[in-house]
């Protein structure tokens, strides 16, 4: 079976500067890590490959130095690594992002299952891996913890729908999105480390290199939503002490929740 993963490198601090003028996050300079949903999708590829056979390989857009999240995806297990960078993708939203991944795992060729992180801890939305699946035309399923089986023809999983557990086949090919803790993850290897620092190991694609790829729907120009303003959330320090005996102080709560309307 041939695995793509779709990992993201995302900011190591949640202090991140933000463009005034796009509304975009300022990357450059900022620490950065692998997506920690991502390492939940890698373990369930790595586990499947294991048991099934095939290969994975893993698949990012961003700007050069995301070369190292995908240089941890390789330490880790992967086979290849491709990462599309181009200019021309910044600032992608939800939908220009998935249709560059959608270029980039076409011109990865031939494929069984696709997994991605459940979400990004930078975005937060959970929509980039369905909404890639609908360009693919393929089936797909959200917010997986448990692989219970999988094949060369189809896979078996449990997906957490929050007030229920849902348990669903889908054949191949397809996309799920891994929710966190579905697995442990399993740490770099050393010595893989070594072996793929000898050579040139991530592929890097432009649009230019994407058959097919029409900027309109690509980066900034290609988003169709914009953000209109990020901030942080102002924080509230006011306190009231009670005092009393336990009668007094009940009365006192509920007198106060209720002025507070919370019941």
């Amino acid at each position: 079976m041939n695995i793509i993963v779709c990992v993201k490198q995302v900011p190591a601090s949640s202090k991140v500067q933000v463009d005034p003028v796009t509304g975009v996050l300022i990357r450059d300079g900022a620490d950065s890590k692998l997506n920690p949903f991502d390492l939940f999708a890698l373990e369930s590829a790595f586990s499947i490959a294991e048991s099934v056979g095939g290969t994975v390989k893993t698949l990012s857009m961003g700007p050069p130095p995301a070369k190292a999240a995908l240089d941890e995806t390789l330490w880790m297990g992967a086979d290849e690594a491709v990462l599309l960078s181009d200019r021309k993708f910044g600032g992608a939203d939800v939908a220009a992002t998935a249709s560059a991944l959608k270029l980039g795992i076409e011109k990865m060729g031939n494929y069984g299952l696709i997994i991605c992180g459940k979400q990004t801890t930078d975005g937060d939305t959970a929509q980039v891996g369905p909404e890639l699946a609908e360009k693919l035309g393929i089936d797909h399923i959200a917010n997986v913890i448990e692989i219970l089986e999988a094949t060369e023809e189809y896979i078996t999983v449990v997906a957490d729908m929050d007030r229920v557990l849902q348990t669903a086949k889908l054949k191949l090919p397809c996309l799920i999105t891994i929710d966190k803790d579905a697995n442990t993850p399993r740490l770099p290897s050393y010595r893989r480390k070594l072996e793929f620092q000898q050579k040139e190991s991530v592929k890097v694609y432009s649009v230019n290199d994407l058959e097919g790829a029409d900027e309109n729907v690509l980066g900034l120009k290609g988003s169709p939503t914009k953000v209109e303003r990020i901030f942080s959330p102002d924080k509230n320090l006011d306190r009231r002490m009670l005092t009393g005996s336990s009668e007094e102080l009940s009365d006192n709560i509920y007198t106060l929740l209720k002025s507070k309307k919370f019941i």
